[in-house]
Parts: structure tokens; C-alpha cells; sequence
């Protein structure tokens, strides 16, 4: 039977714990009882663990070991803030296929309310990226930074970089990704609901970012996001 997977919130030696509402959930949920074993990922190493103690917020593992880990390649999506229920879908979905960094992106279509707002659902982002994390078995869960500009977004440093753009006719991100095969730290960004304006995609040509296509048809937003990561993870892994 597959153990259930755990990423430690405190690491020391050969001992790691997991601390509040993440403790109170293995307590109080699942039940937990000294000596139970789980997988528990500690510095992105997992290794098998047996529950030491437990208390109201806190359960204590012994670290036992080493559990082997494929290594993913390391995809950076930045995703432009589009409707929370829809965007919160595919980042539990891209963090379980593989994505180790989001950035949200406050792009010029991106509705003025949801920009507003998205700064006060940043917590929570993170909480759902470790739980998907921790569900679909990873040795780590995702970075989430803060929401940002288009401008400052385009900076970020990471080997090949690629804009999903709709009005691109000339390049797949199949074509780009065959180019990037050895390339394991890429990026990859996806528009807003009514796509990138003009002056964005010319942004991001300046600052060196490819643009390629998903192929005919318009997607949306939640559906580019995975499309996108799942041809990449799967040409690249």
C-alpha cells in the first residue's frame, strides 16, 4: 500500500515535525497514532518516517530511509490573474504535474478588482500549492511569490522562455520545446482571459522571451495553463 506523503514543516538531523493546522490534520482527521509510518519530505529528500510523539499542533517523526525521486525539470509559470475559482483549478493542477515556481502576473486585461484582491489570497495560494504538492506524492511543493507587474515579470532569469501568445502563427511550443530538450530550467507564461495586448507581447520580445502558440484554437485561461505544462513537463522530463 502507498504510504502517505508529508512535507515537513521542521527539519533537524533525523528528526522532522509538522506543526499547526498541517499537525492538527493528521491528528484530528486521519487519525494519527504514535508509530505509524509515512513518507516524509524533508529539504526535498523524502525518506520513510515513524511518528515519534504527537500533540494538540504538533507531530514528531523519526526520519528513517532515503526514498529515490525522479528529478523534474524546473518550470516557472507565470500566470495572469484571472478569476480566482477558475485560477485556483490550475494551480492545484499544474503544482501537481510538476510547476517548482508561480508567479501571478497583473497584466493589462486582468480585471481591476481581481488585481486588487489577489495580494489577500497570496496565503492561501500557498496553502493550496502544499497540499497539492503533498497529494500528488512531490519531494517539494512550489515557490509562490507575490502578485507583479508585466514589467517586472519579464525579468525573471530562467534558461528558455517562452510567451504563450494566441495571435502567433509561425511557432508551436512543441517546435520551441524540440530546440530546449536539454534545457531543464525554463518558463513559461500565460495571458489573461482576452489574451496579451500588444504592447505586452512587444515587452516580452524585448526581454528576450519566445512566443509560440498551443496550436488553432483559443483557449482559456485555466486550460492554456495545464495544456501548456503537460506538453512541457512531458517533452522535457
Amino acid at each position: 500500500m502507498t504510504r502517505r506523503r508529508w512535507i515537513a514543516d521542521e527539519i533537524q538531523g533525523d528528526r522532522a515535525a509538522l506543526t499547526g493546522a498541517h499537525a492538527q490534520h493528521l491528528i484530528q482527521v486521519l487519525r494519527a497514532r504514535v508509530g505509524q509510518e509515512f513518507d516524509v519530505a524533508a529539504g526535498g529528500v523524502v525518506r520513510r518516517a515513524k511518528i515519534r510523539s504527537l500533540s494538540d499542533a504538533r507531530v514528531d517523526f523519526e526520519l528513517g530511509e532515503i526514498v529515490p525521486q525522479p528529478e523534474l525539470p524546473k518550470l516557472t509559470l507565470l500566470l495572469a490573474i484571472f478569476k480566482f475559482d477558475r485560477m485556483e483549478w490550475a494551480i492545484e493542477k499544474c503544482t501537481e504535474l510538476g510547476v517548482s515556481r508561480f508567479i501571478p502576473l497583473i497584466a493589462r486585461r486582468t480585471d481591476i478588482h481581481l488585481a486588487s484582491a489577489a495580494s489577500k489570497r497570496w496565503e492561501r495560494w500557498q496553502r493550496l500549492v502544499r497540499q497539492a504538492a503533498e497529494q500528488s506524492r512531490r519531494a517539494t511543493f512550489p515557490e509562490f511569490e507575490k502578485p507583479v507587474e508585466v514589467t517586472q515579470a519579464v525579468q525573471v532569469q530562467q534558461g528558455t522562455r517562452i510567451l504563450l501568445a494566441e495571435n502567433e502563427q509561425s511557432l508551436r511550443l512543441t517546435d520551441v520545446l524540440a530546440e530546449a530538450y536539454s534545457d531543464f530550467t525554463f518558463a513559461l507564461a500565460i495571458g489573461p482571459e482576452g489574451g496579451w495586448t500588444d504592447d505586452e507581447v512587444q515587452v516580452f520580445a524585448s526581454a528576450g522571451w519566445i512566443s509560440a502558440s498551443l496550436g488553432p484554437t483559443i483557449l482559456r485561461s485555466e486550460t492554456a495553463a495545464i495544456a501548456a505544462v503537460a506538453t512541457a513537463l512531458s517533452a522535457l522530463a
